[in-house]
């Protein structure tokens, strides 16, 4: 009777060097809170950015109206984004959390 590896034509070590090549292309990607934290700096900077924008104007140092606009929205579409994200992560967590082994 024909093993298993026969049959299929896949041995343990043609599925180890698949797994060590999985390893390799991954190992060449930040880590998931380096990228999590730069993406929260960047909503910072762009909040930042909206302030000093929204103060510009207010006092009149030369920021228009748009100007301030333009920058007020771009830091809460960032949030907003951050926002959808943190969520799809808690829900993520919630169901791995959830199923029962």
């Amino acid at each position: 009777m024909a093993t298993f590896d026969q049959v299929t034509g896949v041995g343990s070590s043609s599925i180890s060097s698949s797994i060590r090549d999985t390893g390799s292309q991954i190992a060449g990607h930040a880590p998931f809170s380096r990228l999590m934290t730069d993406a929260i700096g960047e909503v910072e900077a762009l909040q930042d950015q909206a302030a000093t924008a929204v103060k510009g104007m207010m006092t009149g140092s030369g920021v228009d109206v748009h100007q301030a606009m333009i920058a007020t929205e771009k830091a809460s579409m960032a949030f907003e984004l951050a926002l959808a994200v943190r969520n799809k992560a808690v829900q993520a967590y919630q169901q791995v959390m959830g199923m029962q082994f």
